[in-house]
């Protein structure tokens, strides 16, 4: 709905030409919608609401003070944003009730999902996550030359919560055009905002982030629009984010069940008054902008189409689903065939087959943006991306703030704009900083509505450099138990170029771990010209009879060296690189077992709650009448990893117990 032409100057709301039938329209809408759902709570038709009540002139606002090709990413309240970007009522309703011919397909409830037709991205229910998204949608918008603004709101709560500061900072720092919208409703669930925040106002905020910063009444819709279109006309001329607080109060409970008692009652005397639909009214019967019989007719138009299709929605089943559909939507299906290795090869370091897989694929691919600390003119800790800023560009080789979860957080939104971001984590263990971004954001969205969402991650991970506990672990297996996610571990400089390559042409988000003691120490035959290994195939890296080792990693040098020593006492071991954890070919592992009837598994990682556990328990379940011998598990002791690489070495390390776990097998 467009009423206002978009501005060539900064020109005072009061200038500009409004269609107030429009306006009119575009504020009863979601109030008729509110009160429906609220009579269908005291009914007992519905279970929960997150009513945005007296707030909507907030929702409508905003989305009439950008252009139709703008982003918005709305919050729990703000119905007001989906209705006035036209999104048909009987399927919204199906998605707020949990029936068939929703959104999500009953995955998840009301907001939390995405149209990007109409170019909305919905929240996750961890508040402030979707800022740093909307940095990277902005920062999309700002690659391709469009002139996009992105719009993400938040309430008075969430700006509390480190990715608010994070994005703050990164917005401003690339100059991206980006609107922060704070509605300040008062109470976060039933905490007043004096208990949380020392001010009058967050938009002091914008300050410190070198932004612009404008506190506005938020019950009154023109004023919202004005700002907004001033903010978005900023943003398109490259004047960088601004940071907006609207005025406004929560009339119902946090959601319905949690009731109002907590509330004094003159607040909502106080704020009833400044009801923004009761003020259009006002404003419209006294400046005679339209008769009172026709804002009566829109209204109980609306009331009528909001009936039917509430009722509607009731009116259909709830989503049932099989299992098959249900595991198949967790990852957004791949058409990128394998490209087979050919042609001349060299023999390089572990580190610079990922270099020389990384820099073919930017070649390849101009939407290939990486980001990370450090990785633009220094290359990177370790100096993976040397170069690369003088051949691609700072546009497409970004370095960030430490800001762990700002940076994967603008890849889940460049991914979203259309743009396959790669995201080097320093050292893996900080990735523990990002970890609600990965598990709860990029792991879910495919399946929640169906975004692909191909953003690679790059870690550093494990131990024997004598680095320490915060700079040593191996946490493959946390992300391993989260569907959505794909694992990649390779093990020699030829799989380290394929993986790369098969990780960043998936349309899906994948954690792809380097071992830092490999990077400088291994060396191999790569490919000269680009190749891709598929993920989930793993390779049988030595063929043997007696038992299998099934590993990955630094695991498979491990291995190697051991068989080579059993070898020589006159035993044959087979040796399975897994390459990739998720998916992981059971098949190759199980078929090497029948053939040996013996099995350990190997990994750095500490022992309890390791992937190894669930190799194991695959193992028992599929070739339990085929084993010999109980599976058995080698891996790093329970313990953080300590600094004393003697301590590492000799107690820490798996290495240690490995070659007494072999003979025991061998011998059982």
């Amino acid at each position: 709905m467009q009423l206002v032409n978009n501005l060539e100057l900064l020109t005072p709301m009061e200038a500009v030409d409004i269609d107030i039938k429009a306006l009119y329209k575009a504020l009863v809408l979601p109030r008729a919608i509110e009160e429906k759902m609220l009579r269908l709570i005291r009914q007992g038709r519905l279970a929960k609401w997150f009513s945005g009540y007296g707030q909507e002139a907030i929702a409508v606002g905003c989305v009439l003070g950008l252009n139709e090709d703008d982003y918005v990413l709305p919050m729990h309240r703000n119905v007001g944003v989906w209705t006035t970007r036209g999104v048909p009522l009987k399927p919204l309703f199906c998605q707020l009730m949990g029936r068939e011919g929703g959104y999500t397909k009953g995955r998840d409830r009301t907001f939390h999902f995405g149209l990007l037709e109409k170019n909305l991205v919905g929240m996750i229910s961890h508040l402030a996550a979707m800022l740093p998204v909307a940095c990277g949608l902005g920062l999309s918008s700002q690659l391709a030359g469009t002139q996009r603004v992105a719009l993400s709101m938040i309430g008075d709560g969430a700006t509390r919560e480190g990715d608010f500061h994070e994005a703050l900072n990164l917005a401003a720092v690339w100059k991206l055009p980006v609107i922060f919208v704070i509605e300040n409703n008062q109470y976060g669930l039933s905490t007043p905002v004096d208990d949380v925040f020392v001010g009058r106002n967050f938009a002091a905020a914008a300050a410190g982030y070198g932004m612009k910063g404008k506190v506005v009444d938020g019950n009154n819709i023109f004023k919202v629009i004005e700002v907004i279109q001033q903010a978005a006309y900023r943003a398109r001329n490259g004047g960088g984010p601004t940071l907006v607080e609207m005025k406004t109060f929560r009339m119902r409970g946090h959601e319905e069940a949690s009731g109002i008692k907590y509330v004094p009652k003159e607040l909502f005397d106080k704020w009833g008054k400044k009801d923004p639909l009761l003020s259009l009214n006002k404003r419209i019967l006294r400046d005679k902008l339209l008769p009172q019989d026709e804002m009566d007719t829109i209204k109980a138009e609306y009331e009528r189409e909001v009936e039917e299709a509430a009722e509607y929605a009731l009116s259909q089943p709830f989503v049932t689903s099989n299992r098959n559909d249900e595991l198949r939507d967790v990852f957004a299906p791949s058409n990128v065939r394998a490209l087979p290795a050919k042609g001349e090869k060299s023999v390089v370091r572990f580190i610079d087959a990922i270099t020389q897989g990384l820099k073919q694929a930017m070649e390849e691919d101009s939407k290939i943006v990486v980001m990370g600390q450090d990785i633009a003119e220094y290359g990177g800790v370790f100096k993976v991306t040397a170069g690369f800023v003088e051949q691609f560009g700072k546009e497409r080789v970004r370095n960030t703030p430490i800001i762990e979860s700002g940076a994967i957080g603008a890849g889940v939104g460049l991914a979203l704009g259309g743009y396959r971001p790669v995201v080097e984590m320093q050292y893996a263990d900080f990735i523990s900083c990002g970890f609600n971004q990965i598990v709860n954001n990029l792991a879910t969205t495919h399946y929640r509505w169906g975004a692909p969402l191909p953003v690679t991650i790059r870690a550093p991970f494990g131990g024997h450099i004598g680095a320490g506990p915060f700079h040593s672990q191996s946490m493959e297996a946390w992300f391993c138990h989260v569907p959505g996610l794909k694992v990649v571990i390779p093990s020699s400089p030829y799989d380290a170029k394929g993986l790369l390559k098969a990780a960043i042409d998936d349309p899906n988000p994948v954690l792809f771990f380097e071992h830092k003691a490999l990077y400088r120490s291994l060396k191999g035959e790569v490919p000269v010209e680009p190749y891709s290994i598929p993920l989930g195939s793993a390779r049988v890296v030595l063929e043997g009879s007696d038992m299998t080792i099934v590993t990955y990693g630094i695991g498979v040098r491990w291995a190697l060296e051991e068989a080579a020593f059993q070898q020589s006492q006159g035993h044959s071991i087979e040796i399975v690189d897994l390459r990739t954890l998720v998916p992981w070919d059971k098949e190759t592992v199980f078929n090497s077992v029948r053939k040996t009837n013996k099995v350990l598994i190997l990994h750095e990682a500490a022992l309890t709650g390791g992937f190894g556990g669930e190799i194991a328990a695959n193992i028992a379940e599929a070739c339990f009448m085929d084993l010999d011998a109980p599976p058995a598990r080698v891996a790093a002791e329970n313990t953080p990893i300590p600094f004393s690489s003697t301590l590492e070495k000799d107690i820490y390390s798996p290495l240690p117990r490995l070659r007494p776990a072999i003979d025991a097998l061998l011998q059982f």
